[in-house]
C-alpha cells in the first residue's frame, strides 16, 4: 500500500529486514488497489490512512469522520478490504520474519535460549546425570496438540494457501545469492499471490460444514506437521548428544508427539456431528496418511540406488523381500526394469502396494501400523550395517519418525457430547421420565446396578436416543478398524458428578463398544468448565474414583484419568482471575487427589487462542503449572487462527514442537518450583474473589447487561457469518450463560474494549493493595510465577484495548444503556493503573519493546475499520438487518480487524 510505511518508524538493527520487507509487500498492496479498484479507491485509502495516523498523533476526529462519512457502500467495503489486505500480508511478513531470526539465532553459536531442547536437555543432565534415568524422562515426555472446529478462524481455505504461497516466497527471499531478475520474479509472484487473493470472496456464502473443517485441519497436519516432525525429532538428537556426547546407542527418544482433533467428534451443540461424521473422519484421516506414506516411498526410492554388486544388504531385510516378492508381484509393475535389480527401490515398491491394499481393505493389506514400521526399521537396520547412513539412511528415518508418529490414523478423534444428552437417552431407555429430575447420588446407584446385571439394552425408539447410542457403536468400529489410538477420551461436557461418567460407560456398554475381554476400552474425561465446576471438580473426581464399578474400569485403563478443565467458561463466568485462580486451584486438588489414590492423571487444557481463553505463552503457562501438574505431558486445545499462528509455516511450526517440549521438559524438572508462602495464596484469593464479583456484577447481574452487548457489539453479524458448523449458543438460549464462550470474546475484542481479558481485575488488585500494601503484591510479582504470568497477559491485553474505540461502539447502544461503556472505561483505568503499579512501570509494555511498536504501528490502521463497523452496523441495523451489500461489508470489517489485532475469539 503506497505510503504506509513511509512514516518514521524505529526499528531496532535486526528488525530492518522485517521493514523492507512490510515496505515492499505494502507498495504491492497499493498497486493491486489501483488496479483493481482505480485511483478514486485508492486515493481514499491513502487520505483514511493519513487521517488516521494524525488522529492518532494529535487527537483530532474531525478529517477521518469526514472522510469516512464520504464513502458510500461499495467503496467502503473496497477500503476494508484494502486495509485488510495490508495487515494479511503484513502478518505474512511477520511470520517470516520469525523464521528468519530463529535462522540467524541458530548460526550464532554463542547464543542460548532458555526455551530450547538444548537448554532443557543440560537441565535434564543436571537432574538425571545417568543415561538410563534421561532415557525414563524422555520416555514419558508426551505432547499432544489437539485441533478443533471451534469456529475463531475467519479466513477461509483458499486464502490461506495464497498466504503460505506468498510466505514460501518471502522464505526464498532471504537467499542473499539471487540476482535482481530472481528477486523481481518472487516480487511478482507475490503479487500474483496478492492479486487473485483480491479476486477471491472473502466469505462463503454457504455455511462451512463439518467437511469443511475436517480438510482445513487436516491441511495443517498433512501439508506442515508431517513435514516437520522429523526436524524436531533430529533436534532433540542434536541436543542430546550435545550433552551427553558419547551416549548408548539406545539413547533414541521415544515418540513424544502426538495430535488430535475434534473435529467430526465434537458433537456438544453441534447437531451436524454424529456417527457418520466419525466414521467418515476416522476414514479420511487413514486414507491421508496411507497416500503420505505412499508418497513419501516414491522419494526415498529415488534415493536408494544400492545394488547387491556394491554394497551388503542384511539377511533379515532379504529374507523380507524374498516374502514379499511373492506376496506382492504386481508391485514391480511400479518400478522400472533397469531398476530392479536396486533391492531397496524394489522393496519400496513393495511396501507402497501393500499400504494401497490397506487403503482398499484387502486382507493382505497391513494389519496394523506396528506391521508397517517393522518393515521400515528392517531397511533402516540394512543401510545402517552396510555404510549407509549417508546413502539414503537419512530419509528412511525421518519417514519412520512420521510413521511412528502418525501411524495409521494420522490424529487421534476425540469424542464430546453434554452431558443431558446422555441422561435423556438414558432416562428414554429406561422409561423414566423423572430420570433428569432425581438426585445425583440416585442415579449413580441405578447406573451401578445396571452395569454390575449387565444388563441389555432396552428397546430404543426416540431418534436422539438412537444417534447416541449409534456414537458408540461407531466409535467401536473405528477402535476396530484403526487401532486403539484412533479414538482419544470421551469427553463430557457439563459433567456434574459420577453418574454422568457412569452413564457413558453404561451407554458404551448397550451399544456393544466392549473388546474381546468384556471390557469398554474407552478414556472417559469429565469436562469441568465454570468456576462453580472447576470448585466442585476435585469433590466430582473423588467421587468417581472410589466408585466401585468405575475403579475397575480404571483397572482396565492401567489406572489412567483424563479430566479436562475449561478455560473459557470458566472465564466467561467469573472473569479472568477468578477462572485462573480457580484453574490453579482445581490444578492443585486433581493432582493430590489423584496421587492419594496411585492414579495416573492427565490434564487435557481446554485452551482458546486469546488471554481470556487461556491463550498465551507455553512456556510460561507450562511453568506457572502447580506441583504434579505437568509430569512430563501436555494435552491443549489449538483452536482457530492460532493453529495458522503457530502450524501455518514449517519454519515456526518447528518452533512451537520444539518450544512445546522444551517447556514441558522444564516444568517437570522444576515441577511447580517452590510453593508460594500462604499470604500470598490468601491475598490471591482476595483478588479472585472481588474481581469476580465486580465481573458478576456487570456482566451477569445487571439485568440491562446483554441488552447492551447485543447492541454496543457486533454480535449480531458473527452470529450469522459463515465460518463454523455450529449454533453460537448451547442448550436453549438463555442470554449470556448460554453463549458460547468464542462469540462472546470475538464481539468484544471487535469493539476494541476485549472486555472478557481484564474486566474486573482492577478492583480486585486495588482491594488487595487497599488491605496489604504495595511490597507483597509487588514480591509475588517478581518471584510467583503464576502471578507473573497473568500480569503479563493481563499487559498485553490492556495495551490492544482502546477505550475511545470502544465509546464509538458504545454510541450504538439506546441512550439508556450507555452508562454501561462509562462503567467500563473507569475499570479499564483501574486496572491499567494496577498492573503499572505492581510492574513498577510508567507505560504499558515498558519491558516489551517489540510487541509495543506492533500495536503502535498497528492502531492507525485498524481504527478506520473499526469506525467504519461502526457506521455500517448502524446503517445495517436501521435495514432491519436485510440489506446484503451492508451485511458483507461489514463481513470485510470483521475480517480486517481480526487481522489488524491477530486474535478473533
Amino acid at each position: 500500500m503506497s505510503g504506509i510505511t513511509r512514516e518514521p518508524v524505529r526499528f531496532e538493527s535486526k528488525d530492518v529486514p522485517l521493514r523492507e520487507d512490510v515496505r515492499e509487500i505494502g507498495t504491492i498492496v497499493g498497486e493491486v488497489i489501483a488496479e483493481q479498484c482505480g485511483q478514486r479507491i485508492f486515493d481514499a485509502v491513502e487520505q483514511i490512512r493519513r487521517a488516521a495516523i494524525l488522529q492518532r498523533e494529535t487527537g483530532q476526529r474531525g478529517d477521518l469522520r469526514a472522510l469516512l462519512d464520504s464513502l458510500d457502500t461499495p467503496a467502503a467495503a473496497d477500503v476494508l478490504r484494502g486495509f485488510s489486505t495490508y495487515f494479511q500480508v503484513v502478518n505474512i511478513a511477520e511470520k517470516v520474519h520469525r523464521i528468519r531470526r530463529r535462522r540467524e539465532w541458530l548460526r550464532d553459536t554463542r547464543q542460548r535460549r532458555s526455551d530450547s531442547l538444548e537448554a532443557a536437555m543440560r537441565m535434564l543432565a543436571e537432574r538425571c546425570p545417568d543415561p538410563a534415568d534421561a532415557r525414563a524422562f524422555l520416555d514419558n515426555l508426551q505432547i499432544e496438540p489437539v485441533f478443533t472446529a471451534h469456529p475463531t478462524e475467519p479466513t477461509r481455505r483458499t486464502i490461506l494457501l495464497k498466504q503460505q504461497q506468498i510466505a514460501r516466497r518471502l522464505v526464498e527471499r532471504m537467499d542473499a545469492s539471487l540476482t535482481p531478475q530472481e528477486q523481481a520474479a518472487l516480487l511478482a509472484n507475490i503479487r500474483a499471490q496478492v492479486t487473485s487473493g483480491w479476486q477471491t470472496e472473502q466469505h462463503p456464502n454457504t455455511r462451512i460444514t463439518v467437511s469443511d473443517e475436517r480438510e482445513q485441519v487436516l491441511f495443517f497436519i498433512a501439508e506442515s506437521i508431517y513435514r516437520v516432525i522429523p526436524v524436531v525429532y533430529e533436534q532433540l538428537e542434536a541436543a542430546i548428544a550435545d550433552v551427553w556426547g558419547e551416549h548408548d546407542p539406545g539413547f533414541r527418544p521415544g515418540v513424544i508427539f502426538r495430535f488430535g482433533s475434534w473435529v467430526g467428534g465434537d458433537m456438544d451443540g453441534n447437531p451436524n456431528v454424529g456417527p457418520e461424521t466419525i466414521r467418515e473422519t476416522l476414514a479420511l484421516h487413514r486414507l491421508t496418511a496411507l497416500n503420505l506414506y505412499r508418497g513419501e516411498l516414491r522419494k526415498v526410492a529415488a534415493e536408494l540406488s544400492q545394488a547387491p554388486s556394491r554394497i551388503g544388504f542384511s539377511q533379515p531385510f532379504l529374507d523380507r523381500l524374498e516374502a514379499y516378492s511373492e506376496a506382492f508381484p504386481a508391485a514391480l509393475e511400479h518400478v522400472a526394469p533397469r531398476h530392479r535389480d536396486m533391492p531397496y527401490r524394489v522393496f519400496c515398491a513393495q511396501l507402497s502396494t501393500r499400504l494401497a491394499a490397506t487403503r482398499d481393505g484387502d486382507p493382505v493389506g497391513y494389519p496394523d501400523a506396528k506391521t508397517f514400521i517393522a518393515d521400515l526399521r528392517l531397511m533402516a537396520s540394512s543401510l545402517a550395517e552396510n555404510k549407509g547412513r549417508n546413502a539414503g539412511l537419512f530419509a528412511v528415518e525421518r519417514l519412520l519418525w512420521r510413521a511412528e508418529t502418525f501411524r495409521f490414523h494420522l490424529a487421534t478423534l476425540d469424542l464430546r457430547q453434554d452431558s443431558e444428552v446422555h441422561r435423556r437417552c438414558i432416562g428414554h431407555c429406561l422409561g423414566d421420565a423423572q430420570w433428569m429430575e432425581r438426585p445425583r447420588a440416585e442415579r449413580a446407584a441405578r447406573l451401578r446396578q445396571l452395569l454390575d446385571e449387565g444388563a441389555q439394552c432396552p428397546l430404543v425408539t426416540d431418534a436422539e436416543a438412537d444417534k447416541t447410542l449409534e456414537v458408540f457403536r461407531a466409535a467401536g468400529e473405528a477402535l476396530q478398524t484403526y487401532g486403539t489410538h484412533a479414538i482419544g477420551p470421551y469427553i463430557i461436557s457439563m459433567a456434574q458428578g459420577a453418574d454422568d461418567v457412569l452413564s457413558v460407560l453404561l451407554l458404551a456398554r448397550w451399544a456393544g463398544l466392549v473388546d474381546a475381554d468384556g471390557v469398554v476400552p474407552l478414556d472417559i474425561a469429565p469436562l469441568l468448565e465454570t468456576v462453580d465446576d472447576l470448585e466442585r471438580g476435585p469433590e466430582i473426581v473423588a467421587e468417581l474414583l472410589d466408585d466401585r464399578v468405575y475403579r475397575a474400569h480404571l483397572e482396565t485403563r492401567r489406572r489412567r484419568q483424563v479430566v479436562m478443565i475449561g478455560y473459557s467458561d470458566s472465564n466467561k463466568d467469573s472473569g479472568i482471575v477468578a477462572a485462573r485462580w480457580a484453574l490453579h486451584l482445581a490444578e492443585e486438588a486433581l493432582v493430590a487427589e489423584a496421587e492419594s489414590r496411585d492414579i495416573d492423571l492427565t490434564l487435557f487444557h481446554g485452551r482458546g487462542g486469546t488471554i481470556s481463553r487461556g491463550g498465551g505463552r507455553t512456556h510460561t503457562a507450562a511453568l506457572a503449572a502447580p506441583r504434579g501438574a505437568v509430569r512430563g505431558r501436555l494435552r491443549v486445545t489449538e483452536q482457530g487462527e492460532i493453529i495458522n499462528a503457530k502450524y501455518g509455516l514449517r519454519g515456526i511450526a518447528i518452533r512451537t514442537l520444539e518450544q512445546a517440549a522444551s517447556s514441558v521438559a522444564e516444568a517437570t524438572l522444576r515441577d511447580g518450583g517452590t510453593p508460594p508462602p500462604p499470604l500470598w495464596r490468601e491475598i490471591m484469593a482476595e483478588v479472585a474473589a472481588d474481581s469476580r464479583s465486580a465481573y458478576r456484577a456487570l456482566v451477569h447481574e445487571d439485568e440491562d447487561f446483554y441488552a447492551y452487548f447485543r447492541q454496543a457489539t457486533p454480535i449480531d453479524v458473527i452470529e450469522r457469518m459463515n465460518i463454523g458448523s455450529r449454533p453460537a449458543s448451547r442448550r436453549k438460549m438463555q442470554g449470556i450463560r448460554d453463549l458460547r464462550a468464542i462469540p462472546w470474546v470475538f464481539a468484544w475484542t471487535q469493539t476494541r474494549a476485549i472486555l472478557p481479558g481484564w474486566y474486573g481485575v482492577g478492583t480486585g488488585l486495588e482491594a488487595a493493595i487497599a488491605r496489604h500494601g504495595e511490597a507483597p503484591l509487588k514480591q509475588m510479582f517478581g518471584e510467583w510465577m503464576f502471578m507473573r504470568a497473568m500480569l503479563e497477559d493481563l499487559e498485553m491485553v490492556l495495551a490492544k484495548c482502546d477505550m475511545q474505540i470502544a465509546g464509538r461502539y458504545a454510541e450504538l447502544a439506546d441512550p439508556s444503556l450507555q452508562r454501561f461503556h462509562g462503567v467500563i472505561e473507569e475499570e479499564f483505568r483501574r486496572t491499567v493503573a494496577a498492573v503499572l503499579r505492581l510492574k513498577g512501570a510508567k507505560t504499558l509494555l515498558e519491558s516489551d519493546a517489540t510487541l509495543d511498536r506492533t500495536i503502535r504501528l498497528r492502531n492507525p490502521y485498524v481504527d478506520p475499520m473499526s469506525l467504519l463497523q461502526v457506521d455500517l452496523l448502524r446503517r445495517w441495523r436501521a435495514s432491519g438487518r436485510e440489506d446484503d451489500g451492508l451485511f458483507r461489508a461489514l463481513l470485510l470489517s470483521i475480517n480486517g480487524i481480526a487481522h489488524g489485532l491477530q486474535n478473533t475469539g
